[in-house]
Order: structure tokens, then sequence, then C-alpha cells
């Protein structure tokens, strides 16, 4: 009887150190899953779910040269771009919408699953990491917008 209680003690023990993770991990594995299904939602129609893009049409994501520069993915996530970009040595020339309805934490959900998952890390991008970064972005964002003032009313409407 005393080797049963000891083995169900070391058992539990064991089954303690297996299961256990750290605060970090768990919060990691949050952005991850959370990351994962905005992805989906957001970004997978051209950068598709494997991440490697659509032909020539739009650039991968798994593998490519342009996660060296997190900031930039970050600003590029949220506010798009148009234009030729390079990526892996390949030009593309397609515009990536904005995504002005996603929050910091969305893009840092975002940040983190694209990056555990293609870009070879193993942590957390946080939205207190992705907010300042954000806000460099749309100070940049703004100032190339066109004034509503100066856009053209089509034919056939008018403006009250």
């Amino acid at each position: 009887m005393n080797l049963s209680i000891r083995f169900f003690a070391f058992s539990l023990f064991l089954l303690s150190l297996i299961s256990c993770q750290t605060e970090d991990e768990m919060n990691r594995q949050r952005y991850i899953t959370e990351g994962t299904l905005v992805y989906q939602k957001n970004c997978a129609n051209c950068h598709q779910a494997d991440g490697k893009g659509l032909a020539a049409l739009y650039p991968p994501i798994a593998g490519s040269d342009y996660l060296a520069n997190k900031e930039q993915v970050i600003c590029l996530i949220k506010y798009g771009m148009e234009g030729p970009i390079v990526v892996n040595g390949k030009r593309y020339n397609r515009p990536m919408p904005a995504q002005l309805q996603l929050s910091d934490l969305e893009v840092a959900e975002i940040v983190t699953y694209i990056y555990n998952e293609w870009g070879g890390e193993d942590s957390l991008t946080s939205a207190k990491e992705v907010g300042p970064v954000l806000q460099k972005c749309e100070d940049e964002y703004l100032k190339n917008q066109i004034p509503p003032s100066t856009l053209k009313t089509p034919v056939g409407l008018r403006m009250r």
C-alpha cells in the first residue's frame, strides 16, 4: 500500500512538471491561437493559410526575407501598401489593403503567429510593443492620405 501511494504521488509530480507552463508561455500560446484566427480572417485569402502566397500575385510570408524588419511588417498589417515590393528576390505589384479595423492587440497576435509559424521565433510580440510602432505608422499613413476636401464629387452625386 505504501508503495502504491508513493507511485501515485510520484506520478502526480511528473504530470505537474510536464503540464506546467510558465505564464509567459501560456500568453504566447494564446497570442498564437488568436493570431491564427485573425490571420485566417484577414490575411490568408491572399497570403494563403500556409503563408506561401499566391503564385505571382501575392508574396509569401513563410520563409520571406521581408520578415527581417518587424516594424515594417507591423505597419503593413494595419496600414497596407501600394506599389511594387520585392520579396525573396521576386517583384510583386498588387495592393495590400489597409486593415484599419484591427486593434493593437489583434496586430500583435498576427505578428506573434507569423513570426512563430514562419519567422523562426518562439516569443510573443505584445500589444505594448506594437502600439508605439503603429502610432508612428499612423502618422505616416495619415500624412499620405488625400484630404477629403480635395476629392472630386462623382458625376451624378451632389454633396450637401
